[in-house]
């Protein structure tokens, strides 16, 4: 039962007032979003991840949401090389019951538990090569003054009051529940317990004088805005699954709780009997970081994109495009939703002792290997299975076989033994297939190749732009196997350097496999950081030639020179990833021998 009396003297024509303010800002803001007219809006991106709660130390979901962020934001990066032009930011949640439960329980202030996990999650971000701009945590000064701010506008606007909430409240999702999402589950004395139909973790009934934020004057608005924009929300389902909610009731939502029961949080501008509500507290982090409330800020919110995990769906796509239509802000530009990462087929718990520590993949792994794998194996769309033997056959495969034996058969001295880009010979393999001539020896895959190659950056960018980074790999993957079968079909190996015949055809052959290379290693840098920059540097690309602008595919194949024919390649750069199964590197030695 949701009891809230102050919301009937509201009346009609208040909600009316309420909800026409809230659809002339979602209309005014689809147009110019904050009134800001930016001839560099385009190019700037915005791009967060959720902030972290500290109750826990941080797993492989964690740094998978954290990947997905850091892969779109090194890959605008290539879009816009300009550094002021991105910004990425991540953090942890160190306010809330549950941070003051489970500081009690571990006999620590809750200072304390936040500065230990905080510090938990810097370090493996910086050891998986998060290029985050800024690490926010809640308990800064900067972000208490965006928060009270914040709540000073909602106040002024008319859209909090008091009122008595009776209800049910789940700690562990920092949530209130209606009747209609609690069902009861044996316990562990085997009775029957009241706990979160969508969770399952326990909640208590709560009856409490709180503020409420007027929410049910939003769902026509909500409707309009993610009707109007089919992509607001990506994957579709999610989409679907938050229009779905919106034909629900959305009852008023309660915004604090009272400072007795809660005290570790921000308290209420003006009534220190109150803590402010700790979704809504966390949910300002994406302001905080962009300069709220200065007007800075106002440059960065229409471009930010949102990269969250789907069991915080209904926060990002309903309470907080609702709070920030109510402060007089356009909703977020893209809400990003991934799914979760299962061990062995069964959900991480603690109970089990599943939970996969992020750390000693990174180690067992590699940075890059880890990164790959999970970028390359995580589809937003449903859960992912984890387990170590799955790992290792995929980068053995397409990490050190495929590009790393590709990389090595192209620049190895018996092959290549000026240690250059070969010359790029026309004849040998004319722009159209038609017209290959008796020295042409290019064939109709060949061509299938170059075309495949050709199209791959554009095809990846689209891949990125749809939060399908999966694909993307999965498409550089095809190209580096297709280059790999071009590789094999033509034997440079058996070519001589000294026949005049075989010489223009065996420069051709490495010319074309180093340009497939090149654009491989450029497209990789988002997911492979350290990975992309050895097989560039191999290959003798400069720093300033590693952009999508500079990405410009066999450009000899075109009728244009190359600025890298003949080109020393780069000094060797020793194994370009390791085999991470030596009793398969073993039989792979032992059959060469």
């Amino acid at each position: 039962m949701l009891r809230i009396s102050a919301f009937r003297l509201l009346g009609r024509t208040g909600a009316s007032r309420l909800s026409l303010l809230a659809d002339f800002n979602l209309r005014h803001y689809s147009s110019d979003p904050l009134g800001v007219r930016d001839d560099t809006r385009d190019a700037r991106a915005y791009f967060t991840t959720p902030i972290f709660y500290v109750n826990a130390a941080p797993h492989i979901g964690h740094l998978y949401s954290a990947l997905l962020a850091d892969a779109l934001c090194r890959h605008h990066r290539l879009r816009v090389p300009s550094a002021a032009a991105t910004r990425f930011s991540t953090g942890t949640d160190e306010h809330g019951l549950k941070i003051q439960q489970a500081a009690a329980a571990a006999g620590l202030a809750p200072s304390e538990l936040c500065d230990r996990v905080s510090a938990q999650f810097q370090q493996l971000f910086r050891e998986a090569d998060i290029s985050s701009t800024d690490f926010i945590r809640t308990t800064e000064a900067r972000h208490r003054m965006a928060v009270q701010h914040f709540w000073g506008v909602l106040k002024a606007r008319g859209l909090l009051y008091k009122g008595l909430y009776e209800g049910w409240y789940c700690a562990s999702d920092e949530c209130f529940l209606p009747e209609a999402k609690v069902t009861r589950q044996p316990g562990p004395s085997g009775d029957l317990c009241p706990v979160s139909l969508e969770s399952g973790h326990p909640v208590s009934w709560t009856k409490e004088e709180n503020y409420i934020f007027r929410l049910s004057q939003f769902r026509e608005p909500l409707q309009r805005w993610l009707r109007g924009d089919p992509q607001a929300i990506t994957p579709e389902p999610f989409h679907h699954a938050v229009l779905q909610w919106l034909e629900e009731e959305l009852p008023d939502l309660s915004v604090s709780r009272r400072s007795s029961h809660l005290h570790w949080g921000i308290p209420v501008p003006g009534d220190d009997s109150q803590t402010i509500y700790v979704w809504l507290d966390a949910l300002v982090n994406y302001l905080t970081v962009i300069g709220y409330p200065n007007p800075e800020f106002k440059s960065w919110w229409p471009t930010t994109s949102h990269i969250i995990g789907k069991d915080i769906l209904k926060f990002h796509a309903i309470y907080w495009p609702a709070l920030l239509l109510g402060a007089g802000m356009s909703p977020p530009h893209r809400i990003y939703v991934h799914s979760h990462w299962t061990v062995c087929g069964q959900k991480m718990s603690k109970s089990l002792g599943n939970v996969v520590d992020p750390r000693t993949c990174l180690d067992r792994y590699t940075v890059d290997g880890f990164r790959y794998f999970l970028l390359r194996q995580g589809v937003p769309n449903w859960d992912c299975d984890y387990y170590g033997e799955k790992v290792v056959k995929l980068l053995d495969s397409e990490l050190a076989f495929a590009l790393g034996g590709l990389l090595n058969r192209c620049t190895a001295n018996r092959i290549n033994p000026s240690g250059t880009y070969p010359a790029f010979c026309t004849t040998c393999f004319p722009s159209e297939p038609g017209l290959v001539g008796p020295t042409g020896r290019a064939q109709a895959e060949d061509y299938a190749l170059v075309s495949a190659v050709a199209t791959l950056p554009k095809q990846v960018a689209d891949h990125y732009d749809n939060f399908q980074i999966y694909k993307a790999l999965e498409a550089v993957s095809s190209c580096v196997r297709q280059t790999n079968g071009f590789v094999q079909r033509h034997a440079p190996w058996k070519l001589n350097w000294e026949s005049p015949v075989d010489a223009p055809w065996l420069g051709t052959v490495l010319h074309v496999a180093l340009e497939c290379l090149r654009v491989f290693g450029t497209l990789l840098q988002p997911v492979t950081p350290s990975l992309a920059d050895k097989l560039l540097s191999r290959l003798g690309v400069s720093a300033t030639e590693r952009g999508l602008g500079e990405l410009h595919f066999l450009p000899r194949f075109y009728g244009h020179p190359c600025p890298f024919e003949g080109r020393r390649l780069g000094p060797e750069t020793g194994v370009l990833f390791p085999r991470l199964d030596q009793s398969r590197a073993w039989l792979v030695k032992a059959h060469k021998t």
